[in-house]
């Protein structure tokens, strides 16, 4: 999902009023702008296209790795 810069936080706000998890919220903060499409596209230019598949892995990974650790110590 892309996010403008400054909408993240609100939008998150958002969310974590309506129930989200703090660990699901820190991993969509951490994605969110690495995995956004304008974003993408220029890695993409930069490093070539196995490269950004691998930083989009990775990416994710850690991301989802960080959130459920954040989410085990905070709950």
């Amino acid at each position: 999902m892309y996010f403008a810069t400054l909408t993240e936080v609100p939008i998150l706000e958002g969310l974590l009023g309506s129930g989200m998890g703090q660990g699901p919220a820190l991993a969509l903060l951490l994605a969110g702008p690495a995995l956004s499409l304008p974003n993408m596209l220029v890695i993409r230019s930069v490093m070539g296209t196995k490269k950004t598949l691998a930083f989009i892995c990775l990416t994710i990974v850690m991301a989802t790795i960080t959130g459920l650790l954040y989410g085990m110590i905070m709950a």
